[in-house]
């Protein structure tokens, strides 16, 4: 019974803290009137997954969400302008091949799904890789890029994952608003720290 009690504590335990981190990724978010605190709060939010990770689950969850929100304010909204300018690109042309949509437009569809299927497959690993490696914003995207290149299984098993994901909160839409955030980032650090370990292991083996 006292196995039973424990183990049911330590289940509503992690609850909260996924309840708790999305509470504050939306908080932050709003308090930087949502175009500048959406990125460093997704950071924070990131960062504070990765040290559960990693073993630091004792962490006390406020101060170590702020400490990280306020340390990378600038990068991380400063790595958000390209991502929003390349989001902007792509709602563009969509609009525009939809209210033109002839012929000679039609075939533009491949390389612009094509685009988008790479850019998301890269948001996958972009906020894991800004807070797991201490970068520049180019050394950013580049290790993005390469690491989601060189990554097909765990990239892979992060659409399956995902997907999933979707289908259980569209089903269960208050999940998406309890713990959609959190659950995300918890699933794409998780894959991107073991995909990360395998790149390192063969930057060893080489060397």
């Amino acid at each position: 019974m006292n196995m039973f009690a424990s183990t049911l504590y330590r289940i509503m335990e992690w609850i909260m803290r996924f309840a708790y981190i999305q509470l504050l990724w939306v908080g932050f978010t709003l308090i930087g009137l949502v175009i500048l605190g959406f990125f460093p709060s997704t950071v924070a939010m990131f960062a504070i997954i990765r040290d559960w990770l990693r073993g630091k689950t004792d962490i006390r969850i406020f101060p170590a969400y702020w400490q990280y929100f306020k340390t990378d304010f600038i990068k991380a909204n400063l790595i958000g302008i390209p991502v929003i300018a390349v989001m902007l690109l792509i709602g563009i042309n969509i609009f525009y091949i939809q209210t033109d949509m002839t012929d000679y437009l039609s075939w533009t569809y491949i390389p612009l799904f094509a685009f988008m299927l790479l850019i998301l497959l890269c948001l996958f690993y972009l906020f894991p890789v800004f807070v797991h490696y201490d970068l520049k914003i180019p050394g950013v995207m580049k290790n993005t890029l390469l690491i989601m290149l060189v990554s097909p299984v765990h990239t892979f098993l992060m659409i399956i994952c995902l997907t999933a994901l979707f289908f259980v909160m569209r089903t269960l839409p208050a999940l998406a608003f309890i713990f959609g955030g959190s659950t995300y980032a918890f699933i794409t650090m998780w894959l991107s720290l073991h995909a990360f370990n395998r790149v390192e292991r063969k930057k060893e083996s080489v060397s």
